[in-house]
């Protein structure tokens, strides 16, 4: 059982004291070097599993979430506000401090959706889009140049400022569309998309993403894809880990754990068929797979996609 006694916990809980004491979490020099610290600090691989972390560290884990994605959604604010000063805000994307870690994240989410999907998706959700909606804009932009993108965020704010983003681009002005909506709201909307992301932070702890998951399973498509973003090791400590038997109602495909600056896990599942015998308000479970398949090794993705896919992808491990 790992205690507070362990030096990378004991590390990362004396960022959490100073990040907790903060005035405010809006960008600063304070801000960013702590925040800089922890990442840096959670990134590395270790043997910790957080969900075998003794009560007190847990509670501290999941007041550290909240406040990363407090901090997470006043960087985005700040850099949406910035951008949309420029004439064309898609041109000077760059400026965003993390905007290559979207490059790399938005190309493996690509790749691994082209493996297991043999269309191109016609319409794409996304949840929890923010005012910055960077994967959607690079996804449409350099590798789904024919989706429609619907984005999903309950801040009305962040409508507001990602439509500034797109609203000068003749091209993803008309295929991306922004929606002011608690997901939990929409429903028969769901059948539409052929795939639906999921992003990290949305449900902020194990139940509350839980919820999130049996709703998309009650009314997404049969046969239509979720794409989660977890995390692994130490940077569970960033974000919420995403148990793949979790996944009632799918069939889990594949999962990735990066070991580079992209921080977050990718899991890709697909939603079951509806069993004659039951209804969607009672989706079956996940797929029953061999531990193994969860025991998978932190690999950096960007390396060699095809061979790690071939390696990390489920459904081969069982044939």
């Amino acid at each position: 059982m790992v205690c507070e006694k362990d030096p990378l916990v004991q590390k990362i809980t004396d960022l959490y004291d100073q990040i907790s004491t903060l005035d405010s979490l809006k960008p600063s020099k304070d801000v960013n070097m702590l925040f800089t610290q922890l990442v840096l600090t959670c990134m590395p691989p270790t043997h910790i599993d957080v969900t075998k972390l003794c009560k007190k560290v847990q509670q501290m884990r999941s007041k550290l979430i909240r406040l990363c994605g407090e901090a997470e959604g006043l960087l985005e604010t700040h850099f949406s506000t910035i951008l949309a000063s420029y004439d064309n805000p898609l041109h000077h994307l760059n400026i965003f401090p993390y905007y290559t870690n979207y490059l790399k994240l938005s190309q493996l989410e690509f790749n691994i959706l082209t493996k297991h999907c043999s269309n191109v998706p016609n319409k794409v959700a996304f949840v929890g889009s923010g005012p910055l909606p960077l994967t959607s804009i690079v996804l449409a932009s350099f590798h789904l140049k024919t989706t429609s993108f619907h984005n999903y965020d309950i801040d009305p704010s962040a409508k507001s400022k990602a439509l500034r983003l797109v609203s000068s681009d003749p091209d993803l002005s008309r295929r991306m569309f922004f929606h002011t909506t608690d997901i939990m709201d929409v429903t028969n909307g769901l059948k539409e998309y052929d795939v639906v992301f999921l992003a990290a932070l949305v449900g902020m702890d194990k139940d509350e993403k839980v919820r999130v998951v049996e709703h998309l399973a009650k009314y997404m498509n049969p046969g239509a894809v979720l794409m989660l973003r977890s995390a692994h090791g130490a940077r569970g400590f960033l974000y919420p880990v995403v148990d793949p038997c979790d996944l009632r109602g799918f069939q889990v495909l594949s999962i990735f754990h990066p070991t580079d600056e992209v921080i977050n896990s990718v899991i890709i599942a697909r939603k079951f068929p509806m069993p004659k015998h039951r209804s969607a308000e009672h989706p079956v479970g996940p797929m029953k797979l061999p531990n193994k398949c969860f025991d998978i090794d932190m690999l950096n993705p960007l390396l060699n996609h095809v061979n790690l896919m071939e390696e990390l992808d489920i459904e081969d491990q069982l044939s």
